[in-house]
């Protein structure tokens, strides 16, 4: 093999070498961190690299399609599944986000909600349109009680995986023949902002994409100078 090489490791090879490294930790009795540290040095031994998985662009649900998941969603006349599903799309927020959010964490007057500790365990806050605060205001006078901003008849919180059984029901009760998942509602909205016109840095803060490169590029815009685009381009919508 030419020095300096890197190899692909593909799915066959993975296969093949799986076993006979569960085979050598047995034997050297290795411990994660010694495993870890001997994978390191092996990798950089031989010139291994993982294959680059392919980047798929997200499929997203015509506007026909979306109306009527929320009106499926109307139809069943809940209340907080009416909030919680708008939400989800007017803030783009991670699915694992909107389940930890405390009703503490929701601020009527700016309009903004506190994600604390969300993907890559950063803080962060993210918006909501006007247009939605009497909703939410009405919905959190019917929850005094609550410690989550949405919680089940147990009194606990949101499961990601009950709200994935929600959104395959309100699908299927719509009529939807396309798969449909809570993160497709982030995908959907971010598409919309991005076809609105608002910059790439407005909805990095928006979506929490930045990476801290980014953040330092476009570490003079804050969410002040991003809440009016954000409005407009929400007024738009009719969900």
């Amino acid at each position: 093999m030419p020095e300096n090489r890197p190899v692909c490791v593909t799915p066959n090879v993975k296969a093949q070498l799986v076993p006979h490294l569960c085979r050598l930790i047995r034997r050297y009795r290795l411990d994660y961190e010694a495993f870890t540290l001997a994978c390191k040095l092996a990798r950089k031994e031989m010139g291994l690299r993982c294959q680059a998985r392919p980047r798929r662009l997200p499929r997203l649900l015509p506007e026909d399609a979306l109306r009527r998941f929320y009106e499926a969603v109307d139809e069943g006349s809940n209340l907080q599944h009416q909030v919680m599903f708008r939400l989800l799309f007017y803030t783009a927020v991670r699915v694992s986000e909107l389940t930890g959010i405390h009703v503490e964490d929701v601020d009527l007057v700016a309009g903004k909600i506190f994600i604390e500790c969300g993907k890559g365990a950063k803080d962060r806050y993210i918006l909501f349109p006007e247009s939605f605060r009497l909703a939410l205001k009405a919905y959190l006078a019917t929850v005094p009680d609550n410690r989550y901003l949405f919680e089940s008849r147990q009194r606990r919180r949101y499961s990601v995986r009950r709200i994935q059984q929600l959104v395959v029901e309100y699908a299927a009760k719509a009529g939807i023949t396309e798969r449909v998942h809570p993160h497709l509602f982030r995908h959907q909205m971010l598409t919309w902002l991005t076809a609105q016109g608002l910059p790439d840095a407005a909805i990095r803060l928006i979506s929490g994409h930045a990476s801290q490169k980014s953040l330092e590029i476009y570490q003079h815009l804050g969410l002040s100078q991003v809440k009016a685009g954000y409005e407009r381009a929400v007024r738009e919508l009719e969900v």
